[in-house]
């Protein structure tokens, strides 16, 4: 179990960064084995995953027994991810961080997050079609930077012992092999048009494939092995997070969440609770009506697979129709803005007739869509956030803004407001300005009132 130091500030645990060297390498698939691995042993194992992934998160958490959050330098920034990281190493024996992409891709990368906080990394590669080879990339890429230190290799998708052999010998004696993983599709983790399938939508298939993944690792001792690396020291950062304290007391805030409505930051539900709110959550597909609640959260999801079913269900939609009427506060994000536009076409040219709070249309597309960090510049204050969808809309009315994106001039995802509904393609980060995210959901009034907190 991880020990403090003398000073509160600062906590020592054994930690590992899980990168790889592109997507698609399995960095979740033996994230997700190891983590399940360690619970078996009875160890407390804290799980993250880098950048605005909201899918993943989900899987891990299932295989871990722990909450999952993200950390990322740009959208969360430096302070929430030291002091999360310190919070985690004050409990658990062993921290997981799995990466985003490649491990120099992007800006900040994996790369530059594992530097910030010294965290060492095995390398997670793909070796099908290669042997003497994955040897030379990861010596490749742990002698790119300066800053970085590779733990190891794990060789996914490893045919044979003699396979094995090949990598092992090849590779310098600075980076030992950790493990093989087999090329076993009862390990693979499903995948569907956003990224993996929803973990409660599969969380039995889930649970073998976790299993099978954490005897395969078991039986080389790679537990043992990482919980041996030299500890890593996490301080909590030295101003902390600004908070308006007790912004939301006594508010209540419903929250869509479904099979439809899952794309939800955990982050994002412990910043409102620690802002005071009451979180009250319901089903837009088969919930007859609201909870009872002051303002409503309507996030991200897969609308366009249910959009029959959401259609079907007249009680909420009328429900939610009066809420909107009586201008209560309303945040629609990404499926919640479609959920709120009067039509959603879906993947088979179905058109579902959805709430109509704001005029439009939205329709699927093929694979390719947008993505990519933002920041939503709102009348309560600017909040950074991720864009990633395979819809487009049409039809709406003029957005009151656009988001600005991270690294390109060009307009972000357009932002929308009628009465008190603010909907955007955009996923808000809402530890990245609590203010403006408190005045989000409360009255007019009351947030004309809240003044914004040094910092946020």
């Amino acid at each position: 179990m991880a020990s403090d130091q003398a000073s509160t500030a600062r906590a020592v645990c054994p930690a590992i960064f899980i990168a790889a060297p592109a997507s698609g390498q399995g960095k979740t698939t033996v994230t997700a084995a190891l983590a399940r691995l360690l619970r078996n042993q009875g160890k407390v194992v804290r799980v993250f995953k880098t950048g605005p992934d909201y899918l993943d998160p989900l899987v891990l958490a299932q295989a871990s027994g722990q909450p999952v959050d993200q950390l990322d330098l740009w959208m969360a920034g430096e302070a929430y991810c030291r002091q999360r990281l310190f919070e985690a190493a004050r409990e658990a024996d062993l921290i997981l961080v799995e990466g985003a992409m490649g491990i120099f891709d992007g800006d900040p990368s994996s790369a530059d997050l594992a530097a910030r906080f010294q965290l060492p990394m095995a390398i997670v590669m793909d070796v099908k079609g290669m042997a003497q080879t994955a040897a030379a990339l990861v010596a490749g890429i742990a002698g790119f930077r300066d800053d970085i230190t590779v733990a190891g290799l794990i060789a996914n998708a490893c045919a044979s012992q003699r396979h094995r052999e090949l990598i092992e010998s090849a590779l310098p004696a600075s980076i030992p092999l950790l493990a093989t993983v087999p090329r076993d599709p009862d390990m693979a983790l499903p995948e569907r048009h956003l990224g993996l399938v929803q973990a409660e939508e599969i969380r039995d298939e889930l649970e073998a494939r976790f299993e099978a993944g954490a005897r395969v690792l078991e039986a080389q001792g790679l537990a043992d092995t990482l919980l041996r690396v030299p500890p890593v020291v996490f301080e909590a950062p030295v101003d902390g997070i600004a908070m308006p304290p007790e912004a939301l007391k006594d508010l209540t805030i419903g929250v869509a969440r479904d099979a439809a409505f899952s794309f939800i930051y955990q982050a994002n539900l412990d910043l409102l609770q620690a802002l005071g709110a009451e979180l009250r959550f319901f089903s837009p597909i088969t919930d007859g009506e609201l909870p009872g609640c002051d303002a409503l959260w309507l996030p991200g999801g897969y609308p366009e697979l249910y959009g029959a079913e959401l259609a079907a269900n007249r009680p909420m939609k009328a429900a939610i129709q009066a809420f909107f009427m009586a201008n209560k506060p309303i945040l629609a994000e990404c499926g919640g803005l479609l959920y709120c536009l009067e039509t959603l076409t879906d993947y088979d040219d179905q058109i579902h007739e959805m709430l109509g709070l704001l005029a439009g249309q939205g329709a699927m597309k093929g694979r390719r869509g947008c993505q990519g960090m933002q920041t939503a510049d709102l009348p309560e204050g600017p909040v950074r956030g991720h864009a990633h969808h395979r819809s487009v809309s049409h039809g709406t009315p003029e957005p009151i803004a656009h988001g600005q994106r991270q690294r390109h001039p060009a307009p972000g995802e357009a932002i929308y407001r009628a009465r008190r509904l603010t909907a955007s393609y955009l996923h808000l980060y809402f530890p990245n300005n609590p203010t403006a995210i408190a005045k989000l959901f409360l009255t007019e009034s009351a947030a004309t009132d809240l003044q914004p907190i040094q910092g946020a």
